[in-house]
Order: structure tokens, then sequence, then C-alpha cells
């Protein structure tokens, strides 16, 4: 099976994956494995046993399965130093809206701090040569517009997770100019450094609490009623293969021209893919084959954004990236994983799924 659109860019290459252990992490490491790279993961024990990491074997696949906290610098750059990444991709971080009420301090020193410590860990780290940085759509200072937001637009966010990775993006904008700067490219370093912000992504494999998928699947699973506490809410929805073939192919171009790409990208769904979290679960529910939704809406509850959208103009037109599955073709594929998962061999099915996506 062949699973490389990207020319060979990771064949053999020392790819460094912070957050490898989470439900994005896992098919990127999944997916990098398949093209070759040398995977180093780096993160915390998994969310669950359940995880897709845990039951796709991944861990025991690639070259080193490491336990550490990002944010933890002086372990980072040992990290750096002894497995000598030439790419990077961060993906670790604190990923809750509501758990960042409940831990605002911790959310902030794990995605302002940690994603800071990766830098520095970079810049110190003679063999790197490609960061891309994952931060979210929630970056954005979001006035709940009509329109998506372009990745000049300014960072923000209401709540701690939201404003957290908006900082993040300020302080990746500030190592790039001071110590990545593209204009001093191949003199004063050799470092290619972009940001990347996906949309609402789901996919197998995914349990967090909080997130409209999982809730779902842990009722279903229970024959009980799915709660929905946000019907109305509007999200740009995207398989989880989306943003990372954005992500993949993104670092496959800055090889190719390492100053050409140095900044912020979007990966969004396509329009037919922005929809409401009631519908998403509708259509969870009816490719699962079971199950019935009630509106639990409540007024008291934490804010979060009712609308958020992204402009993928950009990818478009300068990547030649746009999204490959729409809303419904999503929905199928994330509730497959989800009902064959005690039934089949986990890393099989991923790379099944990848490669149905990219056909």
């Amino acid at each position: 099976m062949n699973v490389d659109i990207f020319n060979g860019a990771f064949n053999g290459k020392r790819v460094l994956v912070t957050g490898h252990t989470g439900f994005k992490g896992s098919w990127l490491s999944i997916w990098l494995h398949e093209l070759g790279a040398e995977v180093v993961g780096v993160g915390l024990e998994p969310y669950s046993e359940k995880d897709n990491f845990v039951l796709s074997g991944i861990g025991n696949r690639i070259k080193a399965d490491i336990r550490a906290d990002i944010r933890d610098l002086k372990a980072m750059k040992d990290i750096f130093t002894e497995y000598r990444p030439e790419i990077v991709f961060h993906l670790a971080a604190q990923p809750l809206v509501r758990l960042s009420y409940e831990i605002p301090v911790e959310t902030y020193q794990t995605n302002v701090m940690g994603s800071i410590n990766i830098m520095e860990a970079a810049r110190t780290t003679d063999s790197v040569r490609i960061v891309v940085m994952i931060t979210t759509d929630k970056c954005y200072e979001n006035k709940e517009q009509i329109w998506g937001y372009r990745e000049n637009e300014p960072f923000g966010g209401y709540d701690p997770y939201s404003s957290s990775k908006g900082a993040a993006e300020i302080a990746i904008q500030s190592w790039r100019r001071s110590f990545f700067n593209p204009k001093d490219y191949g003199i004063k370093h050799h470092i290619a450094i972009a940001s990347a912000r996906a949309g609402n992504v789901i996919g197998g494999g995914d349990w967090s609490k909080d997130r409209i998928v999982p809730d779902c699947i842990r009722s279903l699973e229970a024959n009980r009623t799915v709660e929905i506490r946000s019907p109305k809410a509007i999200r740009p929805w995207q398989h989880v293969l989306e943003p990372l073939s954005g992500y993949l192919l993104l670092a496959s171009r800055m090889q190719e021209e390492p100053t050409e790409y140095c900044e912020g990208w979007n990966f969004g769904p396509k329009s037919d893919s922005i929809c409401s979290v009631w519908e998403v679960a509708s259509k969870i529910v009816s490719h699962y084959g079971t199950g019935k939704l009630k509106d639990v809406s409540n007024v008291q509850a934490p804010h979060e954004a009712n609308l958020l959208m992204l402009d993928i103009s950009k990818a478009k037109f300068k990547l030649g990236w746009e999204p490959r599955t729409g809303i419904e073709e999503c929905c199928k594929l994330t509730a497959e994983w989800y009902k064959k998962y005690t039934k089949k061999n986990i890393h099989n099915l991923c790379i099944e799924q990848i490669n149905n996506f990219i056909r």
C-alpha cells in the first residue's frame, strides 16, 4: 500500500512529533511511519487504553516512544540532542476549552511555554531544518463573523484555551522574526518555521472529555441517549486526515523552498462541513446505526464560541492543498473506526482509511 503523496519527502528523515500519544499525533505518527520516516514521539501517557495510539500499537513501531512533558525545557533539549531530528511537528497541548476553565495556569504553561520550549530546543539543535507548530482555529480574536478568518487577522481568544493558543501564535511570530528570520536563512540559521491552524477535527480513536464524537460514542456504547450541550454551535468540522495532509504538504514544501512558507496556514474543511453540533451528532448516530439525541443546552454553561470558520484560500492557491472529504464522508470514516475498534486490527484500519482518503 502506498500512502506517499509527498514525493518521498519524509522517507529516511528523522522526524520528531510532540503529542504523539494524542489523537492527532497518533494518526500523524502512523502516516509518517508509513512514509518511511524515523519517527521519535514525545508525549504524556495516552488518555485511555482505547486511544488510537494504544490500539494501533504505533508506539512499538516508531524509532522512539518517549514520555516527557514539553514544559520541561531541559528534557526537551536533551531529547533533541540525543535524537537529532531534521523535521519537527509540534502537536502537544492542553486542547480542551472547557478544561481550560478548570486549569487555566496549566493550560497556559503547556500551550505557551511548552511551545516556546520546543522552539528553543530546535534553535539549539543544529540538525533541525523544519518546524511546523500546530495551534488551532480558535487562536483568532473571534467576532463570530459569518466569513472565515484569514491568516493575517488578529489573534485573541475568550477562554483560557483559545487565548493561550493566540499567545502561542504571537510567540511563534516573535521567534521567527528574532531567531528564524527567512532573510537570515543560510547565514545565521538553517531553520524554516511555520504554524498551522485547523478546525474541529474528528476521527477514530479520540476519547477526550467534552468532545462531541467521544461523547456520542460513550453514550451509544452504553445505550444512552446522546446529550448535546451546544446544539446550535457552528463549527468547521473535518476528518483528522485533512489537516494532517496539510501539515505534511506544508513540511514537504518547506524542504523544497525553506524561506517561502515560513508563516501561518489555515487548513479548514469544505464549506458543506461548516455546520452545527446537532447536525454532526445526527450524522455520527446515523452512520453508527443506532441512538437518539437530546438537547441539554444550559445558558449558565461556560462560554464557548457559537460560530467559527476558517478561510483556506491561501493554502489552496499557495500550497495546492484542499480538503478531500465532505461532512458525510468525514462522519462515515469516524463512525467506521468506532464500530470496528473492538474487532479489527486498528493499525491496519488506520492505513486503510489513509489509503481511501488519498485516492
